[in-house]
C-alpha cells in the first residue's frame, strides 16, 4: 500500500505543505484551514510518521526498558512496576533484549539516536565498549545493577551480599553442613556479584561448614537442572544447594527429584528473586525476594528525576533483601511461608 505524504495532503485540501504541517502538528493555523487539513487527511487516509514528528520536537514520549535476560520473570515483575509509573507521567514504554555484550552495546547506540526519551538498562555483562557508548548516550540512563565506581550514571543495584549472608544463615540454623553454590556464568555481573556474596557468607558462617560452588551454563531451568545433576552425582552428595536465581533452583529441584531425593529432607534448595514461580512450583522454593517491583520503581522514578533535572546529582538507591522461606527448606516447621529478617533473623 502507497503512504499517503502530507505534499498530497495539501494539495488535496488546495493549501501550501506549510500550512497543512502548521495544521496536524497543532500549530498556529486558521480554524478553516485546520478544518480543510483535517478532512483532506481523513478522506486519503493520511496517517502522520510518528518518529519524524518525534525528531523534529525533539521529544518521543517514550522509554525503553532493556534486559539481557527477557526470559526471566523477574523483569517482567519489574517493567509491570516500571510501565505504572512512568505511564502516569505521559511516556510510553517499549521493551528490548540486550542480549549479549556485543548486542547491548548496539542496543544503546540505537535506542540514543532520538527513538526515546530515556533508558532503564539490565545488562549482563557491563564491558569497556558498554560504558564508553553509555557516557556518549545522549538522553538519561538508570542501570537496574551495578556499574564501576565513578560511572557517573543513576544505579537500583541487586544486594547479593545480603542475599547470599541471608541464605546461609538460614541454611546452617536448618542443621545444613555441606553446601554447593550454583551459580550463572561468573563473568556477568549477577554472577560476579554472586559469587563474591556466597564466599563471603560462607567464610563468615560455622567453621565446619563445607562448601563447593559450580557454574550453570546460564541463568535458566534448563542449565540449572544439568549442573545439579552433576554436582549431584559427586561421591560426597551435598545436602543443600545455594542457586543464584529462581530459575537455576527450580532446575535443582527437578534434577532432585529425578533422582530420587526428597526435599528438604535430603537435600534443601534455595533460589534468589523471590519470583512468582517459587510459590507455585512444589514444593514451594525458598528464595531471597530482592524487592523487584520496589527496584522497579524507584528506577523508573530516578530516570524521571534526571529526565526532568539533568544535572541533578548521581542517585544509588538500595532495597533490603528479605529471605522467603518455603517447604524447599523448611524441614523443622510447618508454619506457612515467611521472611526472616537479616537484622534479627525473626520471622516478618
Amino acid at each position: 500500500m502507497v503512504r499517503v505524504t502530507i505534499t498530497q495532503v495539501a494539495a488535496h485540501a488546495g493549501v501550501s505543505v506549510a500550512s497543512a504541517s502548521r495544521a496536524l502538528n497543532g500549530r498556529v493555523a486558521s480554524a478553516k484551514t485546520v478544518a480543510k487539513v483535517q478532512h483532506a487527511a481523513q478522506e486519503l487516509g493520511y496517517v502522520a510518521d510518528a518518529a519524524a514528528q518525534s525528531l523534529k520536537r525533539g521529544r518521543t514520549n517514550q522509554l525503553a526498558y532493556a534486559v539481557a535476560d527477557i526470559g526471566n520473570p523477574v523483569h517482567v515483575e519489574m517493567m509491570t512496576e516500571i510501565e505504572r509509573v512512568v505511564s502516569a507521567s505521559g511516556y510510553r514504554l517499549v521493551m528490548s533484549s540486550m542480549g549479549t555484550s556485543s548486542s547491548s552495546v548496539d542496543v544503546v547506540r540505537e535506542l540514543g539516536r532520538g527513538y526515546v526519551d530515556g533508558m532503564i538498562l539490565s545488562p549482563q555483562r557491563v564491558t569497556d565498549e558498554l560504558l564508553e557508548v553509555l557516557a556518549k548516550t545522549p538522553v538519561p540512563v538508570v542501570v537496574l545493577g551495578r556499574l564501576p565506581a565513578g560511572a557517573g550514571l543513576d544505579t537500583v543495584p541487586a544486594d547479593s551480599f545480603t542475599a547470599m549472608h541471608l541464605v546461609v544463615e538460614h541454611l546452617v540454623a536448618e542443621g545444613r553442613a555441606d553446601i554447593a553454590f550454583v551459580n550463572g556464568p561468573a563473568d556477568t555481573t549477577p554472577g560476579a556479584f554472586g559469587h563474591d556474596g556466597f564466599a563471603a557468607a560462607a567464610a563468615a558462617a560455622h567453621p565446619a561448614l563445607t562448601v563447593r560452588s559450580l557454574e550453570a551454563e546460564n541463568f535458566t531451568i534448563t542449565a540449572g537442572y544439568a549442573a545439579a545433576r552433576r554436582v549431584l552425582h559427586e561421591d560426597r552428595r551435598p545436602d543443600a544447594i545455594v542457586a543464584a536465581n529462581d530459575l537455576i533452583g527450580i532446575g535443582a529441584l527437578r534434577a532432585a527429584e529425578d533422582l530420587g531425593l526428597a526435599i528438604p529432607e535430603d537435600l534443601t534448595v534455595t533460589g534468589v528473586d523471590n519470583t512468582e514461580l517459587a510459590d507455585v512450583i512444589r514444593p514451594g522454593l525458598t528464595s531471597v525476594d530482592l524487592g523487584a517491583r520496589e527496584r522497579g520503581r524507584l528506577a523508573a522514578e530516578l530516570l524521571l528525576a534526571r529526565i526532568t533535572e539533568p544535572e541533578r546529582a548521581v542517585h544509588t538507591a538500595a532495597v533490603p533483601p528479605a529471605l522467603v522461606v518455603r517447604g524447599s527448606s523448611r524441614a523443622h516447621t510447618s508454619n506457612p511461608a515467611h521472611a526472616f529478617d537479616h537484622n534479627n533473623g525473626r520471622a516478618g
